[in-house]
C-alpha cells in the first residue's frame, strides 16, 4: 500500500491548527475552567438524579422522578446499548468542551470544502468563516449543546450527497451514512429537519440540472444510494429515534388532549402558531446580520456615563449612583422579537464574498445556494409573513413540531461560507474572464458599500428606533426614549461604519489581486484575516474569557440552601414544587423529586395542570402529585409551606367517577377530593367491568422500595379496591405487578395512574421496562456492525485498486 506523505501533510497540518485555533479561542479549558452555559446549568439539575443512578448501580434508567412528576429519559442524555455512533463522535470531539464543538465546525466543514473541490488554503478560509459565525459561536456560550452538536455534522452529511452526486458512489454512499448516523446522534431534531430542508432543495437543483443535461439515470442511481445511505445512519440510531418518536406523542409535541375553549392554544397536533413564532425575526432586524448592532446589542449593556441616556437622567436630578445603575441595564435592543442574546452577525467580510460569489458562480450551485438562502432568510421571519409561515405549519410534515422559527437561520450560516469560498476559488481562477470579474467585482462591493453609505447618513430619519412595546414610554417619558433613541442610533451609526471599513478593505483586497499587485497567497491569508478579525471582533462581545468559571465555582450552581436542608432532612417517598423560582427551572429536580423542570419537550400533562389548575391555585392537583412542600417567596427569603393534605405516594380510594373526555376529566379536578374519588374516561369502563372500589378505613399502603425505575409498595385492604399513584402515566414501558401478576395501568386524574388490587396484603410493583429500547438496541447493533463491515471492505476495495493501478 503506497501512501502519498507528500499530499497529506497540508491536510494534517491543518488539522493540527484547527486544534490550536480552537483551544486558543477557547483557552480557559486549558487551566481547567468551564464555559458557564445556563442552559446546561438547567439540563444539569433534570439530569443529575438518572446520573447518580448510572454512577451507583452501574445501570441506565430510561426514567427520573426529579422533574415534571416524571418522563422518560430519552431526552435527557439517556445511554444506550451498542450506540457506536457515540462512540465514534466522542473520538471526533476529543477536545475539552467547548473547543471541542468549534474544532468539530471547523473539520467538517473543510471536508466539505474539498470535496467541492475547492483548494486547500480556501477550505481553511471558509472553515474559519463557519465555525467563528456569531450565531454559532452565541448558542455555545448559551448552552445550545445538542444545536451546536448537530449542526457542526451538517457540512459533513452535505459533503456525503455531493461526493455521491459525483459519480463517487462508494464513498458517497459510506461518508453519508456515518455523517448521518452522528447528525442523528447529535439528538435536535430541529436542526436535522432543517439540514433535510436544504437537502430537498439540493435534490431539486440536482434533479433541474439532470434534466436539462439528460443524465436522469445517474440521478436516480445516485439518490437511491443516498436514501439507502440515510436509512443506514437512521438505523444506527434506532433506539434514539425510536424513543424520541414514543414520547414525543405525550409531549407539547404531541397531539393536544384538550379541545376548544381549554385548549391554551387550539391546535390538533403539534405546536400552535404563537408559540412557534414567539421569536420572529423581523424583516428590517435582517441587516443585523452584516451590521451587528443594527437594531441594538442583544442583551442590556452598560452605556457609560457619557451616553445620552446618563446625561438626560442626570438632568432631570437622578442620584449619580441610580444613574450608573440604569445605564448598565438599558435596553438598546429594538427589534421585535421578546429579547436576542446576541444579534446573528454573519460577517460582512464573508457577506461581501459572497455576493461576489453569487455573481461569478453558475448552474445547480447557484441556484442552490440562492434558494437555501432566501427560504432560511423568509422562514425565519415567521408571524411577519404570516401567509408562508402558516402555509408551512399547515401542510409541509413535521414543521409545526418546532419552535423558535429564526433558528432556521443556520443555513445561512452555512451558505455564506459555501459561497464565499467557491465564489473566491473562481475569482482566483485565470481561466475566468478578467473583465467579467472586475465588473461583478465593482458592482458586489460597490452596491454593499452603497448601502451602508446610505445607512450611515440617513438611518436616523429612516427608522423611528423604537420597540412596539415602548408605545406607553413614548406617551409617559419621551424625554428618555429619545434620550435612549439616541444612544440606539449612536450604536448602529457606529456598526455600519464599521461594515463599511470592511467591505473597502475586502474589496482592496480583492482588486489588489485581480491587477496582481499581491500574489494570490497574500491575497488568501490577507482576506481570511480579515475573516477572523470582523468575525471574532463580534463574536468577544458575547462569549469571552468572562464566560468562563473555575471548578469550584461552577459546582456552586446548586448551592444548597437552608430551604433544601430542611427538607433533605425527611427521608419519606414525597414531591416539591417551586413556585419562587418559577415553573422552569430544574433546582429543586436536582436534589428532589419535583414537579418543576426545564425542557423544551415536557410532558402535555403536566404543562395543562400547571398552567390552568396549580397556577390558578387549584391545591388538589398539588395533592394528587404527592407535593409535601411548597417553595414560596416570603419577606424572610426562600419559604417552605408543608401541604399537610399530600395524599402520599399512593392510596386506595372510595369511588370511581367516569367521564366522557379529557376535558371533562381535566374540569373534573376542580370538583372532586382525589383521596376519595378517581376519575377516569369512559373507554376504560369496559376494562374495570363497571367495578367499584371499597375502602375499608384499615387501609394500608406502605412503600417499600423506591428508585427511578421501580417502585414496590406493599398494600392491604379489606375488599377489592382500586390504588392510585402519585406518577404520572406513561403508557409505554410500565409494567405493574400485584404479588407477580402484571396487571393493567390506567390513566387516571387526567395524568396519573392506577390499577385495580384485589382483596387482601399485597405486594405491588411497578417497574419501568421500555420495549423500544430493546428493540432499537438489537436494530443499531446490526445496523452499526453492517456499516462497520461496509466502511472496511470499501478501504480494502479503494487500497486493492490503487495498488493495481500503480503496478499497471
Amino acid at each position: 500500500m503506497n501512501i502519498d506523505f507528500k499530499k497529506l501533510l497540508p491536510h494534517i497540518l491543518v488539522v493540527l491548527g484547527f486544534i490550536v485555533v480552537a483551544l486558543v479561542y477557547f483557552n480557559p479549558v486549558l487551566s481547567g475552567k468551564r464555559i458557564y452555559q445556563n442552559d446546561i446549568k438547567l439540563y444539569e439539575g433534570m439530569a443529575k438524579q438518572h446520573r447518580d443512578f448510572r454512577a451507583e448501580t452501574g445501570e441506565e434508567t430510561y426514567w427520573t422522578n426529579s422533574a415534571f412528576g416524571g418522563m422518560p429519559t430519552y431526552q435527557m442524555g439517556a445511554r444506550f446499548e451498542y450506540d457506536m455512533m457515540d462512540k465514534l463522535d466522542r473520538v471526533i470531539r476529543f477536545l475539552p468542551r467547548p473547543a471541542d464543538y468549534l474544532f468539530l465546525y471547523f473539520i467538517s466543514f473543510y471536508a466539505l470544502m474539498l470535496v467541492m473541490r475547492v483548494p486547500w488554503k480556501l477550505a481553511v478560509v471558509g472553515a474559519l468563516a463557519f465555525g467563528l459565525s456569531t450565531y454559532l459561536i452565541i448558542i455555545i456560550g448559551v448552552g445550545h449543546n445538542s444545536k451546536v452538536h448537530a449542526i457542526g455534522y451538517f457540512p459533513l452529511v452535505l459533503a456525503g450527497i455531493i461526493l455521491t452526486y459525483q459519480k463517487r458512489y462508494l464513498w458517497g454512499f459510506l461518508l453519508t451514512a456515518v455523517a448521518m448516523g452522528l447528525e442523528i446522534q447529535a439528538n435536535h431534531y430541529q436542526m436535522t429537519y432543517y439540514l433535510g430542508l436544504l437537502c430537498v432543495i439540493l435534490g431539486i437543483a440536482y434533479l433541474i440540472d439532470a434534466i436539462k443535461k439528460k443524465q436522469l439515470p445517474h440521478f436516480f442511481k445516485a439518490s437511491g444510494i443516498l436514501v439507502i445511505a440515510v436509512l443506514l445512519g437512521l438505523a444506527t440510531n434506532a433506539t434514539t429515534l425510536l424513543a424520541t418518536a414514543e414520547y414525543a406523542e405525550t409531549s407539547i409535541r404531541g397531539e393536544q388532549l384538550l379541545k376548544d375553549d381549554l385548549a391554551k392554544d387550539a391546535v390538533e397536533d403539534g405546536l400552535g402558531f404563537d408559540y412557534i413564532t414567539q421569536w420572529s425575526y423581523g424583516k428590517l432586524e435582517s441587516l443585523n446580520l452584516i451590521a451587528s448592532d443594527f437594531m441594538g446589542t442583544g442583551t442590556a449593556a452598560d452605556l457609560g456615563r457619557e451616553s445620552a441616556f446618563a446625561k438626560k437622567l442626570s438632568e432631570l436630578g437622578v442620584p449619580p449612583n441610580e444613574v450608573s445603575y440604569y445605564a448598565q441595564g438599558t435596553r438598546l435592543y429594538w427589534g421585535e422579537q421578546p429579547f436576542v442574546e446576541a444579534p446573528p452577525y454573519l460577517g460582512v467580510t464573508v457577506f461581501a464574498l459572497a455576493l461576489l460569489g453569487l455573481f461569478l458562480v453558475n448552474g445547480r450551485l447557484r441556484w442552490w445556494l440562492l434558494a437555501g438562502m432566501i427560504v432560511s432568510l423568509v422562514l425565519s421571519w415567521g408571524k411577519n409573513v404570516e401567509g408562508i409561515t402558516r402555509f408551512f405549519i399547515d401542510y409541509v410534515p413535521l414543521y409545526n413540531k418546532f419552535r423558535a422559527v429564526t433558528s432556521i437561520q443556520v443555513i445561512l450560516e452555512l451558505l455564506l461560507p459555501i459561497a464565499a469560498m467557491v465564489g473566491l476559488h473562481r475569482f482566483l481562477n485565470d481561466r475566468v474572464d478578467q473583465a467579467e470579474k472586475q465588473k461583478k467585482l465593482l458592482i458586489a462591493i460597490g452596491s454593499l458599500a452603497g448601502l451602508f453609505v446610505i445607512l450611515y447618513l440617513f438611518s436616523g430619519s429612516l427608522f423611528n428606533l423604537r420597540s412596539a412595546a415602548e408605545g406607553q414610554m413614548a406617551i409617559e417619558q419621551p424625554e428618555i426614549l429619545n434620550a435612549i433613541k439616541e444612544d440606539r442610533l449612536a450604536v448602529l451609526k457606529s456598526d455600519v461604519l464599521r461594515s463599511l471599513l470592511f467591505v473597502l478593505f475586502i474589496g482592496t483586497a480583492l482588486w489588489l489581486t485581480l491587477k496582481k499587485k499581491i500574489s494570490e497567497n497574500i491575497a488568501i491569508i490577507t482576506i481570511g484575516a480579515l475573516i477572523v478579525f470582523d468575525l471574532v471582533g463580534v463574536d468577544r462581545r458575547s462569549v469571552n474569557e468572562e464566560n468562563f468559571i473555575t471548578q469550584r465555582q461552577y459546582d456552586q450552581n446548586f448551592q444548597i440552601t437552608p430551604a433544601d436542608e430542611e427538607m433533605l432532612k425527611d427521608d419519606s417517598y414525597f414531591r416539591v414544587i417551586d413556585l419562587a423560582r418559577g415553573f422552569n427551572n430544574s433546582h429543586t429536580s436536582y436534589y428532589f423529586n419535583s414537579l418543576n423542570g426545564y425542557s423544551a419537550v415536557q410532558p402535555r400533562t403536566i404543562d395543562d395542570l400547571y398552567n390552568q389548575q396549580i397556577a390558578q391555585g387549584n391545591a388538589e392537583v398539588l395533592n394528587m402529585y404527592n407535593v409535601k412542600y411548597i417553595l414560596q417567596d416570603s419577606e424572610q427569603g426562600m419559604g417552605i409551606s408543608k401541604n399537610p393534605e399530600a395524599n402520599g405516594p399512593a392510596w386506595f380510594v372510595n369511588e370511581i367517577q367516569y367521564v366522557p373526555d379529557y376535558n371533562a376529566e381535566f374540569e373534573g379536578l376542580t370538583k372532586v377530593d382525589t383521596k376519595n374519588t378517581v376519575l377516569i374516561r369512559e373507554e376504560y369502563r369496559e376494562e374495570l367491568g363497571n367495578f367499584q372500589p371499597q375502602r375499608d378505613s384499615t387501609a394500608v399502603v406502605k412503600t417499600k422500595e423506591v428508585q427511578p425505575n421501580k417502585l414496590v409498595y406493599q398494600v392491604e385492604n379489606g375488599s377489592d379496591g382500586f390504588m392510585v399513584f402519585a406518577e404520572n402515566y406513561y403508557k409505554n414501558g410500565w409494567i405493574a405487578t400485584v404479588d407477580g401478576v402484571e396487571t393493567t395501568i390506567l390513566p387516571v386524574n387526567y395524568a396519573l395512574r392506577g390499577i385495580k388490587v384485589p382483596a387482601g396484603a399485597h405486594e405491588v410493583v411497578m417497574t419501568f421496562e421500555p420495549q423500544v429500547v430493546k428493540t432499537g438496541g438489537m436494530i443499531m447493533l446490526g445496523s452499526s456492525l453492517l456499516l462497520f463491515l461496509l466502511v472496511a471492505g470499501g478501504i480494502f476495495y479503494t487500497v486493492k485498486n490503487r495498488d493495481t493501478e500503480a503496478q499497471a
